[in-house]
């Protein structure tokens, strides 16, 4: 049997699979994208089954440093071949190396680190903090994107994950994003009992960008109120907004910053919980309060410090800054030329960077048509008619010319498959961010 039969059977079975024991929904799901089966990645590429190659500029933000960042691998070998899990009695070093690598790196007072497996395990604890505290009253955002285990979808915007499910925690509500205002009324003139959550960008809210001076403003409100601030930077921190942190952004130092994502440096999973001493102050008190077997696992801990050395060492912030900025003014020129009646606006922030439609339908035919061009892009969770773009820092020139001519041809092609007419929405396409 040839080499492509196989690659098909073998493509097939991995469908079958997913569909017996995984899920039938999500192996629908890849079979609508092509039965595509990825059994490789390295830089900004990922390879099939098949022998294609794909340019990734998805991946839900993991990927900053690219897939198997040869650094990060081989801090993460080394590790696994002297100490890949502990026993968790003895201390480890790697745990202490690694927290004080993100302390080192996080705005200033924020220096406690409670490492997780995922970003929805970092807001877990981020709330167990809060609560700890007494800040049982917890105020997010609509549209805002926390994960989906119960704490966590408590304060997720978006009531088609959250009704299957309900009752959730109580006293959580939401107000609108970029709204400090709304803010300021929910908490009240009392927030002692309240914490605050949301995101500097809302990513799967469809990279929902605030008025500037934001952030600075709801840390103002907390701490005139009393109230706890949580910033959740699980996408948007580690370099993709092109700065460190998007509190950077504005000289904000919340109570609570979480990470996770490109902390990972794209290959063993890893998020963090970074506090101030007074609101971490409970898990300093007693170290058995809020555990889990494999937080602050080595050879996750290899990774997460190897990961902040080459964001460092390689500038990435840095490149992020520039590599969206060109990014998206060649997005926005291609949508204008080819297939502006279709979009409602294209928007972003370092290389975190959607493209609105009109409807969900069109923003999936314009994901699928990436895709036969080779390249991987997301839907946004809480938005689906965002398709969202979060490529590696360490694309080089060469790769960025090439997504950008993807992005030109599938843009062309969806506006000869949808030309405008009478009917056609005549709203203009925005650009002003």
């Amino acid at each position: 049997m040839s080499a492509a039969p196989r690659a098909h059977r073998a493509g097939q079975n991995v469908v079958a699979g997913y569909k017996a024991h995984l899920s039938r929904g999500r192996g629908k799901l890849g079979e609508m994208f092509g039965g595509h089966v990825e059994v490789s990645s390295t830089g900004c590429r990922v390879r099939t089954a098949d022998g294609q190659e794909f340019l990734n500029a998805g991946g839900y933000g993991v990927f900053l440093t690219g897939a198997c960042h040869p650094r990060v691998v081989a801090a993460v070998e080394r590790q696994i071949r002297t100490l890949p899990l502990a026993t968790r009695l003895l201390l480890e070093p790697s745990a202490a190396r690694a927290a004080a690598a993100l302390a080192a790196v996080c705005p200033a007072g924020l220096e406690r680190v409670h490492f997780t497996g995922s970003g929805a395990e970092a807001v877990e604890a981020a709330l167990k903090m809060a609560r700890s505290l007494g800040h049982r009253r917890v105020i997010a955002t609509h549209g805002g994107y926390h994960g989906k285990t119960l704490g966590a979808l408590s304060v997720t915007g978006k009531p088609l994950y959250q009704d299957p499910f309900r009752p959730l925690l109580p006293l959580v509500s939401h107000v609108p994003y970029g709204d400090p205002a709304a803010l300021a009324a929910e908490i009240g003139p009392d927030g002692s009992d309240a914490v605050v959550i949301l995101e500097p960008v809302q990513g799967e809210a469809g990279v929902v960008i605030p008025p500037d001076g934001y952030l600075k403003e709801v840390a103002d409100v907390c701490r005139a109120t009393g109230a706890l601030f949580v910033l959740d930077e699980i996408q948007t921190g580690m370099g993709r907004l092109g700065a460190w942190w998007g509190a950077d952004r504005e000289a904000v130092s919340p109570d609570i910053l979480l990470a996770g994502k490109s902390l990972s440096g794209g290959v063993i999973p890893v998020a963090a919980a970074i506090a101030t001493e007074k609101a971490f102050a409970v898990f300093d008190r007693d170290p058995f309060i809020h555990t889990s077997t494999f937080s602050a696992a080595p050879v996750a801990m290899a990774a997460a410090e190897a990961a902040i050395d080459v964001i460092r060492d390689e500038g990435l912030t840095e490149r992020a800054a520039e590599l969206g900025r060109v990014f998206l003014g060649r997005l926005r020129s291609s949508v204008a030329e080819h297939c502006g009646h279709l979009v409602r606006e294209v928007r972003g922030v370092g290389l975190l960077i959607g493209v609105e439609f009109h409807d969900a339908g069109t923003a999936g035919e314009f994901l699928l048509e990436l895709l036969d061009r080779h390249v991987i892009v997301n839907h946004s969770l809480n938005a689906h008619t965002v398709v969202r773009f979060t490529p590696p820092a360490v694309l080089g020139d060469a790769e960025a010319d090439e997504l950008s001519e993807a992005v030109d041809g599938a843009a062309r092609a969806l506006g000869g498959r949808f030309p405008r007419t009478d009917d056609t929405n005549k709203e203009q396409l925005s650009c002003d961010r």
